[in-house]
């Protein structure tokens, strides 16, 4: 299973698909003139709330509307996302995780202006926003085959297997094995339980819908974040001396490939791309379906708030997981440690006896927000495809997913989701590609009418 799964992503996640993120969102890029990186502070001043109307259409605030997007991208990409992107594709492999996230600035501001501007009813009339609302509404009903083939993708690209395998091995490993609760010979009985409490967690929040979802990440997701930027902080202040030569051995690796798996330049950059996406899903469209709920008339000043998603997710997060792990050394540590253990070694040679169980904490925070969110994406999706009074019962499979990830082996979830992510991201970026010049159209009018621009 997990070769079948290494082939399907490898499959996907060819040069075309490369292409058409990385030259797509530079073609973003250069069709805005660079609009949306004029706009840091306008987005900044839509947070705040002084933009929100009660009466708008939508579901929820936009400050909401981010943390929910936010915590589906700042889970365990981050942390076991980056650890993989360096065991497999070498230092270089941030380089282009960068990369991802400079470009997916504008890729986010068209892809996420569209969610908003091209929402569509479900099958109960509900107003709903995401790509395959975007190909149907903004593109016609015969390219549905594009919007169902996002659907479908997202159903399954969006399943908790990563986040929940990810945080019931460190727990595993870092808690409960030196504490004596499980041994290597009893460790899938643990894996279950532990999986079953999580699916029973997870349950009690998702009963509440996206309202209740937004309100949780809202508060979860600022607290997560400045909990492990402080603890990265504190363990860069320790290896300040290292930092320069962690910086300059990641630019000098991304055009090289000397420290990727066969030394290949081409494996260091589809590595970084790869993760990129998986990290900041800048023109996958997952957050799109986020972004699309938000309570706005103007699709524009949504698209502003989505922008600063990859700034926050991969230019600062991921880059201060990557430092960690570069500036302790620990990505020497052996193809048998990696994902969230290489981050955990990298915490526990900075801080022996707390660094890793510290980590256990910040790492349930991020995997159990993105597991709420993605709960929310997937049973979209099923609404989607096989009518909305209907995707209720993605619940119970939801939670069958999360038992799923809590046993099977990374190797395989990580290839089930890069292919399907990559999957998700082509009628994301077709139809953002085919609608850019509407986008235009209405940031010159949005900027006209608010004298923002």
């Amino acid at each position: 299973m997990e070769e079948i799964f290494k082939q399907f992503a490898n499959l996907m996640w060819g040069t075309p698909l490369v292409i058409l993120l990385v030259g797509g969102g530079l073609f973003f890029v250069l069709f805005s003139r660079g609009l949306p990186y004029r706009h840091f502070r306008h987005a900044f001043q839509i947070l705040t709330g002084r933009y929100d109307r009660a009466e708008d259409a939508g579901d929820i605030p936009h400050a909401q509307a981010l943390s929910t997007a936010l915590s589906g991208t700042l889970g365990l990409g981050n942390i076991g996302g980056v650890a993989l992107a360096i065991t497999m594709g070498g230092p270089g492999a941030v380089f282009w995780m960068w990369v991802t996230a400079v470009i997916g600035v504008a890729t986010k501001f068209y892809t996420c202006t569209l969610a908003v501007m091209y929402r569509g009813e479900d099958s109960l009339g509900r107003v709903q926003g995401g790509p395959m609302y975007v190909v149907r509404e903004g593109l016609g009903k015969r390219w549905w085959p594009l919007a169902a083939l996002f659907a479908f993708a997202g159903l399954l690209g969006t399943m908790p297997a990563f986040q929940v395998n990810q945080l019931v091995e460190i727990v595993r490993v870092v808690v409960a094995i030196p504490a004596g609760v499980t041994t290597e010979q009893n460790h899938f009985t643990f894996d279950l339980l532990l999986g079953a409490l999580i699916a029973a967690l997870v349950l009690l929040v998702i009963s509440g819908q996206v309202q209740r979802v937004g309100r949780i990440t809202l508060r979860l997701v600022p607290f997560m974040v400045l909990l492990y930027l402080g603890l990265t902080a504190v363990l860069l202040v320790r290896y300040a001396g290292e930092i320069p030569a962690a910086l300059t051995q990641i630019v000098t690796d991304a055009f090289t490939g000397q420290a990727a798996a066969g030394g290949a330049l081409g494996t260091v950059i589809l590595m970084g791309v790869r993760r990129g996406a998986f990290s900041n899903e800048a023109g996958v469209g997952t957050e799109s379906m986020a972004h699309g709920a938000a309570k706005t008339k103007e699709p524009v000043r949504e698209g502003l708030v989505a922008m600063l998603g990859p700034v926050i997710d991969t230019l600062l997060v991921c880059t201060c997981t990557a430092l960690a792990i570069l500036v302790t050394n620990s990505w020497h540590g052996g193809d048998d440690v990696n994902g969230v253990l290489l981050t955990a070694e990298a915490f526990e040679t900075a801080f022996p006896e707390f660094g890793a169980r510290a980590l256990v904490l910040v790492v349930a925070l991020l995997a159990l927000s993105t597991l709420f969110t993605f709960w929310y994406y997937g049973s979209k999706c099923l609404g989607f495809l096989i009518g909305a009074q209907h995707q209720h019962h993605y619940r119970w499979i939801y939670v069958g997913l999360v038992l799923f990830g809590s046993v099977v082996s990374i190797e395989a979830i990580v290839g089930l989701l890069d292919g399907f992510y990559a999957m998700m991201a082509i009628p994301t970026m077709v139809s953002a590609l085919l609608l850019a010049p509407r986008v235009n159209r209405a940031a010159k009018d949005y900027f006209a009418r608010t004298h923002e621009g």
